[in-house]
This record gives structure tokens, sequence and C-alpha cells, in this order.
């Protein structure tokens, strides 16, 4: 006999079971292992692409180290010019007569000081107050002692090498040599040049770097044969009266251009300094014939184009 059927409300009430299939994990595609390497492969390939490529580099240079920054190659070109003439520079001590050396000197000043000099004031200057230096000879810190010495003829020995004060001839802070430059440390490589006349008597710089006003003052206190530093300083130290020009018979110009071609006639802030030392305190002394300039170093041909018109 075969069973009876179950009553309809029990098998409604009872739940269906779901039938095993497999999970997630296993209902995932397979990777492609070949699919995926040409898929990093072509990436790849886009990378490279948007990449610039590298300027090529000239034969026998080595690329810019990575960590060079604009002022140690700035450093570096200066060191590598040295005492050498930039190409084109002129000497102005050496190429120029007197007069043409007066003739830039005064254009120059004039230039800076936005006006023009009366015929009246130009016959007040004489072009013996410009020093010729011989033509060919280096003008480079190893030179500079011979060049001071032929300068000062046979009185440098006395003017330039004695240790003590003569009353009423000699005082102190009264030098007899000023070497003006737009930098410290352009000082500093100039006096090296001197070491010769300084035995007995040392030089005394007249700059404002890692020197105070009351260290320099106190080194005037004596007698001085030689000084040289930037016009500012100096200027100030006249006006303390701690410098005085009395004894001052030559007054070197550095002209060497710095890595960016400014000299002292033309460094913004430093031309102006000098021109302003110059006009309140050396102008009378060349004019009165008491001290001699003498330009040391090369001029750019643009320079003196500027200050100069063209020799007829």
């Amino acid at each position: 006999m075969a069973p009876a059927p179950e009553p309809a409300t029990v098998a409604a009430g009872r739940k269906r079971k779901k039938p095993h299939g497999p999970s997630k994990t296993l209902a995932k595609k397979p990777t492609n292992p070949d699919s995926a390497l040409e898929k990093k492969t072509k990436k790849k390939k886009d990378k490279q692409k948007q990449r610039k490529p590298r300027p090529p580099t000239p034969h026998g240079k080595k690329p810019a180290e990575p960590d060079q920054t604009p002022a140690s190659a700035s450093a570096t070109a200066t060191a590598t010019a040295g005492d050498e003439p930039a190409e084109g520079g002129v000497l102005l001590s050496a190429a120029m007569p007197a007069a043409r050396q007066l003739e830039f000197l005064l254009r120059s000043f004039e230039r800076a000081a936005k006006m023009r000099l009366s015929p009246l004031e130009l016959d007040s200057y004489s072009e013996r107050c410009m020093v010729e230096l011989p033509e060919g000879a280096s003008q480079d810190v190893e030179s500079f002692g011979d060049h001071v010495k032929e300068a000062f003829g046979a009185a440098w020995k006395e003017e330039l090498c004695g240790g003590k004060l003569v009353e009423g001839e000699i005082g102190v802070g009264s030098p007899a040599l000023l070497v003006i430059s737009s930098a410290a440390l352009r000082s500093l490589e100039l006096l090296r040049g001197l070491k010769k006349f300084t035995k007995e008597c040392r030089a005394v710089k007249l700059f404002a770097k890692h020197l105070k006003v009351e260290e320099q003052v106190a080194m005037l206190n004596a007698r001085v044969n030689i000084a040289c530093g930037t016009p500012s300083r100096i200027k100030k130290l006249i006006d303390m009266e701690a410098l005085s020009l009395s004894r001052l018979k030559l007054v070197v110009l550095d002209m060497q251009r710095d890595a960016k071609s400014f000299t002292l006639f033309t460094l913004p802030q430093v031309s102006i300094e000098f021109w302003d030392l110059y006009k309140s305190y050396l102008d009378q002394k060349v004019r009165a014939g008491d001290t001699r300039i003498c330009f040391y170093g090369a001029v750019s041909e643009k320079d003196i184009t500027k200050a100069l018109p063209p020799d007829e």
C-alpha cells in the first residue's frame, strides 16, 4: 500500500534548501598571466613616451652637478677668472695716454653726478694727475707691488716702508697710498701684492666685513703708509677724522670686473658710494695736484664707449 501524502500545510512550512553551488571566490574567472604581463608592458611603454628625452651631453663634458647652486657657480667663475683681464677688456692705464684716462675719469664722474663740468672747471685738472703703466705688463696681484713702486719713483721707500712718525710731516692715520676696490675680498687680494712694503708698518684694512669701526680707528692711531678698502667705510672713517688724506700721494682704483662684469664704476650701490667719496674728498686733492690716480685692471669696451665718445 502506498504511503499517505503529507498534509499541504506541513509541506508549505518547510524551507527549501538552496542547492550547493560554487563559492564566490571559486566563481571568479581565472587570471591569465600572459595578459597581465602585456598590460604591465604597455603601461611601461606609455610612461617612457611621456618622459622628455635629455639633451645630449657635449663630448668631453660632464653634466652639471644637481646640487650646484647659482651662488656656487658664480664663485667658481670668479675663481677661474683670477686676475687675468676678461675677453675684450682694456687696461686703461697702459692702453690710454694720461689725457684720455683723465677724460674717462671726468666723463664717468659727470654721468654719475648727472651734471656737466664747465670749461673753467675742466681747466683745473691736469693730465699729470693720471698714472701711465707700461704696456704689455700684467696688472695682477703679483705685479701690483712693482707697479706701485714705479709710480712712487725714488721716494717709494721713504713713503711706503717707514715706520716712525715725523712731527709736522707724517701724522697718525695719514697713508701715502690708498687702494679702493669694490669688495672686501678683492681688497685682501691686492694687499697680498704689497707685502714687501709692510714689514715695518702694516697696511690698514678699511672695509666693513668682520671689522668694527672702533678697531679700525685704533689701527689708524699710528703711522699708516698703505690703506686699502671699500668706498663706504673709507668715507666713514674720513668723516670721523680717523683717516687723514694730508699725505695722500696715490689713489689706486681697482677696476677688475666681478663675475657679472661690474666694476667699481658700475656696481650698483658701490658706485654711488665711490662717487660720493670722490666728490667729497678726492676731487679737490686731484685738482690741487697733490694726489694722482691710477687705474688698475681691465675695463670692458662697452663701459669705455658709454663714458667716452669715439676717439677722433
